[in-house]
C-alpha cells in the first residue's frame, strides 16, 4: 500500500504541467487575436465580384448551350438599354431646351452683366444648366463672338462656367445608386472627382485670366500664326445611330436660341419645335422703301431672301397645338423616367454578367497599369482613351455617365475614372474647334479662337491637377464627399442643389446689383470659409500651432459643426411621412376587428411563429407613430 500515495502524487504533477501549457499559449496568443480585431477593411477597396453559378466544366452540352444563349442575350439587352440610356439623354437635353432655352437666350442679352467676370462664368454655368448640353451653350458664346456682341475676353468666363455646368449630369446618374451604401460611395465620388476638377480649375485659372489674359494672348497668337482655313462641320459619329429614334420623338431648331441671344426680334416669337425639316430659299432682286429718306418715300433695290416650305418632319409633335413649355415638361418627366430605368437595368445587368473570369479580365484591362519603367504613362493613355470616346459620342455627359455605375459595382476605381474625365474635358473641345473651322472666312478668327480658349483651359487644368500625386486633389476631395454621402445620404441631394443651383442663382442675383454689393457679400464670406479651411488643416497637422480654443470646433454649436443634427431632423421628418402613410392605411375595420378580437380572447397563442412576428411589427408600428406624432407636436 505504501507506492500507491507516491503514484498519486506524480499523476497529480503532470495534470499541472499539462495545464501549464495550454495557459501560456493562450497568454502567448491574446495579443494576434486583440490586433486582428483592430483591422478595418479600407471601404474604397474594389469588391470582389464573385461567381455564384455553376463552372463552365461541370455543365452538360445542354447546359453550355443555354449559358451561351443567355450570355448571347444579357449582351444583346445590355447594347439595348446603353442605346436607349444615350437616347434618352439627347431628348433630356431637347427638352430641357424646351423649357428654358428662350430663357437661356434672354440671359446671354445682358451685355452689362456679362462684362462682370464672376457673373460671367455664372451665366455659363445656369446656361448650361438650362440646356444641359455644354456644346449647345459654347456655340451660342461662338455665334455672339462671331455677330460681335461679346469680346473674346468677355466670353472666356462664359466658357469656363459651360466647363463646370455640364458635370452636373453624371452626378445625378450616381443618385441612382443611392440604395447601396458602398456602391453609392464609390458612384458619388467617381462622379464628383469630374466636380472638382472644374470647380478647382476655375478657382485658380479665372483670377490668372483676369491678371494676365493669358488664355486670350495664347489663342490669339496660335489663330494668327496659322492660315487656317474654314473647313466643313464635325462629323456626327453617335448621331447616325441615334437620330432615327430621337429625332422621331422630337426635333429643335437651334437657330432660334442663337437668335435670341444676338438680338433678332423675329426668333423671340418663334418655337423652338422644328416643323419643316426641308425648305429651299429664293433670292430675287426687288425694290424695297429706303429707311433714309425724310420727307418723301423713296425706293432701293435690295436682294430678298424668300424662305420655301417644301417637307415637314416627321416627329411626334410636329402638328401639336402645345406650347414649348408644356412639350418640354412632358419630355422631361418622360426622359427622367426612361433615364432612371436604364440606368438600373444596366446596374443589376452588369452586376449579373461581370462574375468571375470575366470581372477578372475586365478589371485587369482597366484598373492595371504598364510596367515598371512606363507606369507614370497609364494615366495619359487613360487620357487619350476619353478623349477619343468623348469625341465618338460628341458628348462629355453620356460618356462620364455612362462610366459611373461601372464605379459604382466595382469596375473600375476612382484614381482610373479621374484621367478618363480628363480625356473627356479634352474631347468635348474638339467637336467645337471643328464646328468653329466650318464658320465663314470673315467670323473664323474669333471662332476658332473662342473654341481654343476651351481647349487650353482644360489643358491647363490639367497641367495643374494630374502630372504630379500631390496635386491630384480633385480624388481626395470627392473620395472625402462620398465618404460624407455614404453615411448622410440625404447630403447628395443637398450638395447638388446648392453648388449647381442656389449658389449660380444667388451670385447672379448680386450681380444684377452691381460688382459693388458683389464683392461687398461675396468678400467676407470667402474670408471665412478660407480661415475654416486653414484651420481644419491645422487642427488635423499641426494642432500645436493653433491656440487651445481653436484646435476644435466644440465652442460652436453641433449643429454648426456636425451634420448630426440635420441628419436627425430629415430622419425625423422622413419617418413621419412614411408612418402617416402606413397609419394611413390601416382602415376602420381592421381596427374595429382588433378589438373585437382583443375582447373576445384575453391570451392567444399560435402554432406559427411568423404570426406572433407580424403582430409585434404591426405594434412597434403603431407605437413608433404615435412617438413620431408626440415629438412632431
Amino acid at each position: 500500500m505504501a507506492p500507491r500515495p507516491k503514484q498519486e502524487d506524480e499523476s497529480e504533477g503532470k495534470p499541472t504541467e499539462t495545464l501549464d501549457v495550454p495557459r501560456k499559449k493562450s497568454l502567448s496568443m491574446a495579443p494576434a487575436l486583440s490586433t486582428a480585431a483592430l483591422i478595418e477593411d479600407d471601404p474604397w477597396d474594389m469588391p470582389e465580384l464573385q461567381d455564384t453559378g455553376v463552372k463552365w466544366a461541370d455543365l452538360d452540352t445542354k447546359g453550355k448551350i443555354l449559358r451561351v444563349i443567355i450570355t448571347v442575350a444579357k449582351f444583346i439587352v445590355l447594347v439595348g438599354l446603353l442605346y436607349m440610356f444615350v437616347c434618352s439623354l439627347d431628348i433630356l437635353s431637347s427638352a430641357f431646351q424646351l423649357v428654358g432655352g428662350k430663357t437661356a437666350g434672354d440671359i446671354f442679352q445682358e451685355n452689362e452683366v456679362l462684362s462682370n467676370p464672376l457673373a460671367g462664368l455664372v451665366i455659363g454655368m445656369l446656361v448650361t444648366l438650362l440646356v444641359q448640353s455644354s456644346s449647345t451653350s459654347s456655340s451660342i458664346v461662338v455665334s455672339m463672338v462671331s455677330s460681335g456682341l461679346l469680346e473674346v475676353s468677355t466670353a472666356v468666363p462664359i466658357i469656363m462656367g459651360t466647363n463646370i455646368g455640364t458635370s452636373v449630369t453624371n452626378t445625378v446618374v450616381a443618385m441612382t445608386q443611392v440604395g447601396d451604401r458602398n456602391k453609392f460611395r464609390r458612384a458619388f465620388a467617381g462622379a464628383t472627382v469630374h466636380d472638382f476638377f472644374n470647380w478647382l480649375s476655375v478657382l485658380v485659372l479665372l483670377p490668372l485670366e483676369i491678371a494676365s489674359g493669358y488664355l486670350v494672348r495664347l489663342t490669339g497668337l496660335i489663330v494668327t500664326s496659322f492660315n487656317i482655313q474654314s473647313g466643313e462641320n464635325a462629323p456626327a459619329l453617335l448621331n447616325v445611330i441615334t437620330d432615327p429614334l430621337t429625332l422621331s420623338i422630337i426635333e429643335l431648331d437651334a437657330s432660334v436660341i442663337s437668335g435670341i441671344a444676338t438680338g433678332d426680334p423675329e426668333a423671340r416669337n418663334k418655337s423652338l419645335i422644328k416643323v419643316w425639316c426641308q425648305t429651299a430659299s429664293n433670292t430675287t432682286l426687288q425694290n424695297v422703301t429706303a429707311t433714309n429718306c425724310s420727307d418723301y418715300y423713296c425706293w432701293e433695290l435690295k436682294n430678298v431672301t424668300e424662305i420655301i416650305n417644301i417637307k415637314k418632319c416627321n416627329h411626334i409633335f410636329v402638328n401639336t397645338s402645345l406650347s414649348d413649355m408644356a412639350v418640354g415638361l412632358i419630355l422631361l418627366a418622360c426622359s427622367l423616367l426612361a433615364l432612371c430605368t436604364c440606368l438600373i437595368l444596366i446596374v443589376k445587368l452588369l452586376n449579373s454578367m461581370l462574375k468571375g473570369q470575366v470581372a477578372v479580365v475586365i478589371k485587369k484591362i482597366m484598373n492595371t497599369d504598364f510596367p515598371f519603367p512606363f507606369a507614370w504613362l497609364t494615366g495619359y493613355i487613360a487620357i487619350l482613351v476619353g478623349a477619343g470616346m468623348t469625341f465618338i459620342v460628341q458628348s462629355s455627359s453620356v460618356f462620364t455617365s455612362a462610366i459611373t455605375p461601372l464605379v459604382g459595382i466595382g469596375v473600375i476605381k476612382i484614381e482610373r475614372v479621374y484621367p478618363l474625365s480628363l480625356g473627356s474635358n479634352i474631347g468635348t473641345t474638339t467637336t467645337a474647334i471643328l464646328a468653329a473651322m466650318a464658320s465663314p472666312g470673315d467670323t473664323l478668327g474669333n471662332s476658332l479662337q473662342i473654341a481654343l480658349v476651351h481647349l487650353f483651359f482644360n489643358l491647363s487644368g490639367i497641367l495643374l491637377w494630374y502630372p504630379i500625386p500631390f496635386t491630384r486633389l480633385p480624388i481626395r476631395m470627392a473620395k472625402a464627399l462620398g465618404q460624407l454621402t455614404a453615411e448622410y445620404r440625404w447630403f447628395s441631394g443637398f450638395y447638388i442643389i446648392f453648388c449647381f443651383f442656389a449658389l449660380p442663382l444667388f451670385v447672379f442675383g448680386l450681380s444684377l446689383a452691381g460688382w459693388q454689393v458683389l464683392v461687398g457679400v461675396l468678400v467676407p464670406i470667402v474670408s471665412v470659409l478660407i480661415f475654416a479651411i486653414i484651420v481644419n488643416i491645422l487642427q488635423k497637422h499641426k494642432p500645436q500651432w493653433l491656440p487651445s480654443a481653436l484646435r476644435s470646433w466644440n465652442f460652436l454649436p453641433l449643429w454648426a459643426h456636425s451634420l448630426e443634427p440635420w441628419d436627425r431632423v430629415v430622419s425625423i421628418m422622413a419617418a413621419r411621412c412614411c408612418c402617416c402613410c402606413k397609419c394611413c392605411n390601416v382602415t376602420e375595420e381592421d381596427e374595429e376587428k382588433g378589438k373585437h378580437e382583443n375582447m373576445d380572447h384575453g391570451i392567444e397563442m399560435y402554432d406559427n411563429p411568423t404570426m406572433t412576428d407580424e403582430i409585434e411589427k404591426a405594434k412597434k408600428t403603431s407605437d413608433s407613430c404615435e412617438i413620431l406624432k408626440a415629438t412632431s407636436l
